[in-house]
């Protein structure tokens, strides 16, 4: 009698909400240094994994049709990473629900590769902090490892180093994309024509455990030093920033990331998900969500 298969595993790839992000320079290498505080949505992609037999991927989802070549996605990246590095894993076949826009700003790959590297390590009885699954997430993409414990942190120099998990308080947010992608390349290019380092963020400041409040005052004294140079390359940022804005309750509204997507704050979840009814009617061709960050 053969085997029995093991039940599919399943993680959840959620969103990354850059809530900051400041430029500090650009290294020998070509690599810039950020500064960020993350957090992370209650949305995103789904990731299941069926252990054993050959490595697979196959993609569904609403937005699966741009999630690009197959061959290329960052889930197959990360599993052969891993791999490379712990000898005899069992590996199988995956099955991405793809919800989250594509080059968006939102670390939609990189959630999706941090959670292959989750199910590969709950198959094989690795721990959460095994060093190869740091290197193997560092060796797939800058975002990957903060990906990998997706917890509110402070990013630093490539997006590898991370601070210790944050406690926040729940922001209610609503997230907009117009339908446009735009390439971190080009964006940090837009960047180093245009702009001068910025010095460090002061985050001492927010304290261990900042009220709401603390935290919005903090948030509104930053910016996304990506956001202009992202909107020179795709001016419809601007319109989702200034929708956001304009949207009843919002507390304050900035890009994400390298873009397009952009999020507002709100005061709680009722007025966030008014907020996202309201703006769907009058954008019925952007993604809008209502989420809790």
């Amino acid at each position: 009698m053969s085997p029995r298969p093991s039940a599919p595993l399943v993680e959840s790839a959620p969103a990354k909400i850059n809530l900051t992000l400041r430029v500090l320079g650009r290294r020998s290498d070509g690599y810039h240094e950020i500064e960020s505080l993350v957090a992370f949505a209650d949305f995103g992609d789904r990731l299941r994994f069926s252990p054993g037999g050959a490595l697979t991927l196959a993609v569904d989802g609403p937005t699966a049709v741009k999630a690009g070549d197959i061959d290329s996605n960052l889930v197959l990246k990360a599993a052969r990473e891993i791999a490379a590095r712990h000898d005899g894993l069992t590996l199988g076949a995956f099955r991405l629900d793809k919800r989250l826009p594509v080059a968006a700003g939102l670390g939609g790959g990189s959630a999706d590769a941090a959670a292959a590297l989750r199910l590969i390590a709950r198959a094989n009885g690795l721990t959460r902090d095994d060093p190869q699954l740091y290197a193997a997430a560092r060796a797939t993409g800058a975002d990957v490892p903060v990906c990998l414990d997706p917890r509110p942190r402070i990013m630093r120099g490539i997006g590898d180093v991370l601070s210790k998990p944050l406690t926040l308080p729940a922001l209610p947010a609503v997230l907009v994309n117009p339908g446009v992608a735009v390439a971190t390349k080009e964006v940090f290019a837009g960047w180093a024509s245009a702009s001068t380092p910025s010095p460090k963020s002061e985050f001492a400041a927010l304290g261990t455990l900042p009220t709401y409040e603390a935290l919005l005052q903090f948030l509104l004294a930053q910016s996304n030093d990506l956001e202009r140079p992202a909107i020179a390359l795709a001016p419809v940022i601007a319109d989702v920033v200034a929708a956001l804005r304009d949207s009843a309750g919002c507390k304050m509204a900035r890009m994400s990331g390298s873009g397009a997507t952009c999020f507002a704050l709100y005061a709680s979840a009722g007025a966030a998900q008014k907020a996202a009814k309201a703006l769907r009617g009058k954008f019925p061709n952007w993604w809008i969500r209502a989420t809790v960050l």
